[in-house]
C-alpha cells in the first residue's frame, strides 16, 4: 500500500482509464443507463452509488483503515453522526463526551432522545468516570478526541477496552486531528466519524461528513442507512473534498506549527488567563495525546481575563475572521458560548468551562507572525 501522503496526493488520479484524466471526473448524473435487462455498469442511481463519490469513499477508507475499512460520505458531519446513531434503538444509552460540539449535543437531545435513545454525558478524559458510567444498558461510547472546544483528551485504547467488555461500541469523532495525526480504528474504535467540512476539505467551500468502519456488519448497516435515508454527498461536493484531501498533510503541518507558536505566546500573555492546547506540556492531556497520536492539531482555545473585552476582540481582528467552523486554510475566531455551543444550557456551559471569557481559534496557514500581531493588537 502507498504511504498516506502518496495515497492522498494521487486520490482519483488513476481512475479514468478511458481518457487518462488526472483529475477525477465529476459525474453529474442522477441515473445511469443499463446495458440490458438484469445488467448494470455498477451504477444505477446516484443516491445508491456515484463514481465520483465512490472514489472519494475508497480513498477515505484506505486512508483511515486500509483495505478492510469502508467509508460512507454524507451531506454534513451531523448527517454522518445521524446515520451512525440510527444503529441504536429505543432504550439504548450512549455515553457522550460532556463538552461535545453543540450540534452533536442538539442532535442527541432534540432528535434522538424523543425516540428513547438517551445520551449520558461524562468527562471522557476521566477514565474512572467512564468506567463508573458504563453499565449493561450502555450501547456505545461517543468520544470527541480532542473535545470541542476545551481540547480534552480521552484515552481511546483504554475506553474501547472498557466498552468492549460491556458489549458496547466505541465511536470516535476524529475531526480535529484527522487520520494524519490520530488513527482511532487502529486504537480499537469501531467507527470513526468526521465533519469533512473541516480539515479534510480544508478550504471552507464544502459541507460534508464521513463515517468509516472496518467491521463488515457495521458497514452493511451504515451503508443501508446512507441509501435508505438518502443524506448523501453530491458529486460536485465529493470532487471538492477529493481535491482537498490532496494537500491535507501539507496544510495540517503548517497549521499545527502556527498553533504551537500562538499557544506558547498566549500562555505568557498577561491578559490571557488560560490556554487550552494539548501541545503545551502543562496540558493535562499532553502526554496521553503524545502516545496515541502523532501531533497535537491546530485548534486551541483561550480565556481572556476580562469578559468585557470579547466584543472588541471579535470586532477588532484583521487577519483572523470572526466566523464559525474550523479547519480551513484561513484562521477563524469563534465565541463558543453564543455560537457553536448555544444549545447547551448556560449553567452546564459554565460548569464545563465554556464561559463568556472563552474564545476558540482555528489556525490556518497564514504567516504565524501576522496571526500573533493580530491577536496582540486586540488583546
Amino acid at each position: 500500500m502507498s504511504k498516506l501522503d502518496t495515497l492522498l496526493a494521487q486520490a482519483g488520479s488513476r481512475w479514468d482509464e478511458k481518457t487518462g484524466a488526472i483529475s477525477m471526473p465529476v459525474y453529474h448524473s442522477s441515473t445511469f443507463r443499463h446495458p440490458g435487462l438484469g445488467q448494470s455498469t455498477g451504477y444505477d442511481y446516484s443516491r445508491t452509488a456515484n463514481p465520483t463519490r465512490g472514489v472519494l469513499e475508497q480513498t477515505l477508507a484506505r486512508a483511515e483503515g486500509g483495505e478492510a475499512a469502508q467509508a460512507f460520505t454524507f451531506a454534513s458531519g451531523l448527517a454522518a453522526i445521524d446515520a451512525v446513531a440510527r444503529l441504536f434503538k429505543t432504550g439504548d444509552r450512549i455515553l457522550v463526551t460532556e463538552d461535545v460540539y453543540g450540534g452533536t449535543f442538539r442532535l442527541f437531545e432534540k432528535i434522538f432522545r424523543p425516540y428513547g435513545i438517551e445520551a449520558v454525558y461524562v468527562n471522557t478524559a476521566d477514565q474512572a468516570a467512564v468506567q463508573q458510567a458504563l453499565n449493561s444498558n450502555i450501547a456505545a461510547v461517543f468520544l470527541e478526541v480532542p473535545s470541542n472546544p476545551l481540547l480534552n483528551v480521552a484515552d481511546i485504547c483504554a475506553i474501547t477496552d472498557l466498552a468492549r467488555s460491556k458489549g458496547a461500541l466505541t465511536i470516535v469523532d476524529n475531526t480535529f486531528l484527522t487520520f494524519c495525526r490520530q488513527r482511532p480504528l487502529e486504537l480499537g474504535a469501531d467507527i470513526v466519524v468526521y465533519s469533512a467540512t473541516k480539515y479534510l476539505g480544508g478550504h471552507d467551500d464544502v459541507v460534508a461528513g464521513v463515517a468509516i468502519t472496518a467491521k463488515p456488519e457495521l458497514a452493511e448497516k451504515i451503508g443501508f442507512v446512507q441509501n435508505a435515508a438518502g443524506a448523501i454527498l453530491g458529486p460536485q461536493d465529493a470532487w471538492l473534498l477529493l481535491r482537498g484531501l490532496k494537500t491535507l498533510p501539507l496544510r495540517l503541518a503548517k497549521q499545527e506549527y502556527n498553533a504551537r507558536v500562538l499557544a506558547q505566546w498566549l500562555s505568557r500573555h498577561e491578559r490571557v488567563s488560560k490556554v487550552y492546547y494539548p501541545g503545551l506540556s502543562h496540558h493535562p492531556g499532553h502526554d496521553l495525546l503524545k502516545r496515541q497520536a502523532s501531533g497535537f492539531g491546530a485548534m486551541l482555545s483561550f480565556e481572556v481575563a476580562d469578559a468585557n473585552r470579547i466584543p472588541a476582540i471579535l470586532a477588532g481582528v484583521r487577519v483572523f475572521m470572526f466566523a464559525e467552523s474550523l479547519g480551513g486554510v484561513e484562521s477563524l475566531i469563534t465565541f463558543p458560548s453564543v455560537q457553536t455551543h448555544a444549545d447547551i444550557a448556560p449553567e452546564v456551559r459554565e460548569r464545563l468551562g465554556i464561559n463568556d471569557r472563552l474564545l476558540r481559534l482555528s489556525i490556518g496557514i497564514e504567516d504565524a507572525e501576522d496571526l500573533r500581531q493580530d491577536l496582540e493588537q486586540v488583546l
